[in-house]
């Protein structure tokens, strides 16, 4: 079986980097992507309290998992091969139409009180398939909207409103779901994706803006496609790193020890377990916010480079295997905080040095394949952390996940070293 290679050196020098929101269009696309990715999060806690109210089904609950990262795992690729063909601008408008479609969907059944366990199901997985076409989509767009010079900053700032997104969305839609009840509170929700769906009519950006002359098109061919463009990337030493690098984190740990802090949070105790598993969970992402505004205003001392992203990927591995074993709640509030500064800085990383060496004919097809990789991959991750903490427990599935992932990265790191001699 032959292996991607994962050659660190030599690269091509990355263009010198500027800020993204210098660009008059970014700025405006920043803002409407993260009220979409407001929105986004809102409805996961309208309709997940409502499902849990109606159903008390832990199987819905793993079900809403499962469909929000399998789209990704899936259709990720063919959806590249689609923005390297169409418009990248009205495949993200498609992603918004099935946003509002599913909020619309979950509001006539709040109101028709009529909620089955297979509508729940329906509409959980047309937010799954809205989010891979919006993601990868954007991805795509981005690059169109601030080029290579721009780029690491962007993907950076798309990373912060990210966890921002995360972080406001629960509590905008804690206090519209207290203040106008789950009904309107989700009728609601449909504004946010409304504004990225209505600038994008006309917003001045695409490849054909570029003139850019993409050669013969491809034709979308599903999972032959795949294949393809595995074979493709395996030419792409840079892009072949930060696909097994990304695809490795998303597999053995992705986000999925989040879903366990509740029980950290209870051994670590300290005070009511609801509390500190909100400060917990803060801590991460607060982290990954210092992380992405250092960065953007101080980002000279962090070059953008496989090596960079490497090191801080091992970083956080070894950070959350340190998590693993705590025992001191504001050690571990601290040890979390370090995790999510690292996260967003290699995340943020691989994502640019992909888009930055992908070949512009097939730039939708390589986006997709390390969406696939970096987001589909999470489907897996709740069975190497959940389901493994079953059979031991929580802290040894983390400590065992974060190892394997830890030696993955260093592997890479340590190949990349010796090809690079």
């Amino acid at each position: 079986m032959q292996t991607l290679s994962t050659t660190v050196t030599p690269e091509p020098s990355p263009p010198p980097s500027t800020s993204a929101l210098r660009t008059p269009g970014y700025r405006t696309f920043l803002i409407t992507f993260m009220l979409a990715m407001m929105a986004d999060n809102i409805e996961h806690v309208i309709s997940y309290w409502v499902a849990f109210q109606k159903f008390h089904s832990a199987a819905l609950g793993g079900f809403a998992v499962v469909s929000h990262w399998l789209p990704f795992l899936m259709f990720s690729v063919p959806v590249g091969a689609l923005n390297d063909r169409f418009d990248s601008r009205r495949l993200i408008q498609g992603g918004m139409v099935l946003f509002i479609i599913a909020s619309v969907g979950w509001g006539y059944f709040f109101v028709t009180d009529s909620l089955q366990l297979w509508h729940a199901m329906v509409l959980l997985t047309i937010h799954g398939c809205a989010g891979v076409l919006w993601g990868t989509s954007s991805q795509m767009l981005l690059y169109d909207i601030v080029g290579a010079g721009a780029l690491p900053s962007a993907v950076r700032l798309n990373a912060t409103a990210r966890y921002l997104g995360v972080l406001v969305g629960p509590g905008v839609g804690s206090i519209i779901m207290r203040t106008l009840g789950p009904t309107h509170g989700i009728f609601l929700n449909t504004v946010f994706f409304l504004p990225l769906l209505l600038w994008l009519v006309s917003a001045p950006y695409g490849r054909h803006f570029r003139g850019v002359t993409t050669g013969p098109k491809r034709a979308v061919r599903g999972f032959s496609d795949i294949i393809q463009t595995i074979r493709d990337v395996r030419e792409l030493p840079t892009v072949a790193a930060m696909v097994l690098l990304a695809g490795a984190a998303s597999f053995f740990i992705g986000n999925s020890y989040h879903a366990q802090m509740p029980g950290f949070a209870h051994d670590l105790g300290h005070g009511d377990p609801g509390t500190a598993y909100t400060l917990l969970l803060g801590a991460d992402a607060a982290g990954a916010l210092l992380a992405g505004i250092l960065l953007e205003t101080r980002g000279t001392w962090l070059p953008t480079t496989t090596a960079s992203a490497m090191k801080m990927a091992l970083l956080w591995g070894c950070s959350l295997f340190t998590f693993s074993f705590m025992r001191s709640y504001p050690a571990a509030i601290l040890v979390l905080f370090l995790a999510g500064f690292l996260e967003l800085s290699f995340s943020s990383m691989t994502q640019a040095l992909v888009q930055l060496n992908a070949p512009d004919t097939i730039r939708g097809r390589v986006l997709g394949l390390f969406s696939m990789s970096a987001s589909g991959l999470r489907a897996f991750s709740g069975v190497t952390v959940g389901l493994l903490g079953s059979v031991t427990n929580t802290h040894m599935s983390l400590a065992v996940s974060a190892l394997a992932f830890v030696m993955v990265a260093t592997l890479l790191l340590l190949r990349g070293r010796q090809q690079g001699a």
